[in-house]
């Protein structure tokens, strides 16, 4: 569980509000939350907040069906304030949600909100703190090792792998939505986690369009080598993370990119 100051500073810091306004605010949306959600979910979530604020997610009546927008006009209205502020404190008070909860209940309460509330979810993964140690998770199903062993059989120089590893992952993170990089984390070996949380950061959690030679440029910065070495690495590093992840979750993937990325990097296409 976590503790009332940590909650109330995550939301100060996202939101930007001062200290007094933060437990109103969290409060609020809250509320407004265990409208849109099942009361059996919201009761789940109230078990790992702090004891202050688990009434606020004490709601009896019917689940409603508002999206997005309408969500935000509630929080803005109450609070008094414009929507700019109202968003920034549903992303705050989401992303301090999220540190108390953990990632599978954030994960299940996600999944109860519909399309339009995903960006925003995202933006508050990508905001809020990282895990104090790095794992609430399980170990992946390669062991680092293992992980660059198949990156080097694809015709990565092995004093390379591990940088062309966290360069193609960190530039994939940008590209890709927080929700689907959350996803990957607890897939990927632990030593390279770190190069998805900093595109997701970089990123916002929105997932930044970019046109597949921006993508291979980005990565050929990051590892001081040129486009076609690049393009090299991110086919071997891309294919390794289909073996780490399954086919299922990176079909996921695969779909949130463009089809010339498809053709370009992904040994299925080619």
């Amino acid at each position: 569980m976590l503790y009332y100051p940590e909650f109330s500073k995550t939301v100060e810091r996202v939101a930007g509000v001062p200290a007094e306004e933060a437990e109103p605010a969290a409060c609020l949306t809250l509320q407004m939350l265990a409208r849109r959600i099942s009361e059996g979910e919201a009761a789940d979530l109230a078990e790992h907040l702090p004891a202050r604020l688990r009434r606020c997610l004490a709601y009896e009546g019917p689940q409603e069906k508002f999206g997005l927008q309408d969500f935000l006009h509630r929080i803005g209205q109450h609070l008094n304030t414009d929507r700019p502020t109202a968003e920034r404190v549903a992303v705050g008070v989401f992303a301090a949600l999220l540190q108390a909860v953990g990632r599978k209940e954030f994960h299940d309460m996600r999944s109860q909100l519909p399309r339009d509330f995903q960006p925003l979810l995202d933006q508050a993964v990508a905001a809020a703190p990282a895990p104090p140690v790095d794992d609430e998770h399980p170990p992946a199903r390669f062991s680092l090792p293992e992980f660059l062993d198949r990156i080097v059989r694809r015709g990565v120089e092995p004093d390379r792998a591990q940088h062309a590893a966290e360069a193609v992952l960190e530039i994939l993170a940008l590209r890709i939505t927080g929700g689907e990089v959350d996803d990957l984390i607890p897939l990927v070996p632990r030593e390279l986690r770190p190069a998805l949380r900093r595109g997701m950061k970089l990123g916002g959690g929105r997932g930044m369009r970019m046109p597949l030679e921006d993508f291979l440029v980005e990565i050929a910065k990051r590892e001081h080598v040129d486009y076609d070495v690049a393009l090299q690495h991110a086919r071997a590093v891309l294919a390794t993370l289909h073996e780490s992840i399954g086919d299922k979750e990176f079909a996921d993937l695969v779909a949130q990119l463009p089809n010339e990325y498809r053709w370009m990097l992904l040994e299925e296409y080619a």
